[in-house]
């Protein structure tokens, strides 16, 4: 099953509360890399629509959240 064999990049600095996070005219996004099994990788960006960095960090950590149950963590 191609699903399984997809990986999502997550390095994880537990020193930078905003890691995966970029501010982009005061609106926070959120981005990572998912390999995928034909060698391919793709880089997903989703706009987090707020401007407050602590709902910014909640939503990013819902979105790894859906992300992982659907694919493999390859950190």
């Amino acid at each position: 099953m191609l699903l399984k064999k997809t990986k999502l990049a997550l390095r994880v600095n537990d020193e930078n509360p905003n890691h995966h996070l970029w501010n982009n005219r005061g609106v926070w996004w959120c981005h990572l890399t998912v390999h995928k099994a034909d060698a391919t990788a793709e880089r997903l960006r989703f706009s987090l629509k707020t401007r407050d960095v602590d709902l910014a960090r909640k939503r990013r950590d819902n979105i790894f959240h859906d992300i992982s149950e659907h694919y493999a963590i390859a950190a």
